[in-house]
């Protein structure tokens, strides 16, 4: 059976622990994803299930999928992703059932976009002085050697383009398992905004 399932972060909220606590929640509802394929390692050379989820009108399937979903006899998706390492036959379901409460799972979605931005927002940087005459309020400083070497060491933090990028948050624990509204709730934040495709999977797997 496929180790993840796929879903869309709804919202935060809180919820009570057993011992009276309150902590902040991600609701996600993760619809049953469908497995639509199967690779296997003689035909394509890895082993891998595609799940498809999000319902979608078959109108507004493109061409290739819609032939891949009637090939199968599967209902159509708006979304399919692989997942390696995995197995599981066509047609089967995966859902929120696949998870109970006090387990730790990684979350994975890509995260806000915040456009270019400098060193200070995008690294921590402090800022230099505000005095009378100061130019080094926000700028990064020295980044360099002179002579020798001659240039900038690769990985070196400066200015850039921040966000929108694949995160994963680690050990996040299940506080509520909702079957009938296909939702998931694990304490913490995770990334990407509203309706943001978030992949969930048991830590270990």
């Amino acid at each position: 059976m496929a180790t993840a399932v796929f879903g869309r972060k709804k919202h935060m909220t809180q919820a009570f622990e057993d011992d009276g606590t309150l902590v902040g929640v991600t609701v996600i509802e993760v619809e049953p994803n469908f497995i639509t394929a199967v690779k296997t390692e003689d035909d394509d050379g890895y082993n891998a299930v595609q799940v498809g989820f999000g319902i979608v009108p078959t109108r507004k399937v493109n061409r290739p999928h819609a032939g891949q979903f009637e090939k199968h006899e599967t209902p159509p998706r708006r979304h399919l992703r692989e997942v390696r390492d995995a197995t599981g036959e066509i047609g089967q379901t995966i859902g929120v059932d696949a998870f109970e409460v006090g387990d730790k799972v990684h979350v994975s979605a890509t995260s806000k976009g915040k456009g270019f931005q400098g060193t200070v927002k995008r690294h921590g940087f402090g800022r230099g002085p505000v005095s009378h005459g100061s130019h080094n309020i926000r700028q990064p400083g020295s980044v360099g050697a002179s002579a020798d070497p001659s240039r900038i060491f690769p990985g070196q933090k400066m200015p850039g383009q921040t966000g929108n990028r694949t995160a994963t948050i680690k050990n996040l624990r299940v506080v509520n398992v909702d079957p009938e509204r296909n939702e998931i709730w694990v304490r913490g934040g995770i990334p990407g905004g509203k309706n943001a495709v978030v992949r969930i999977r048991k830590a270990g797997d």
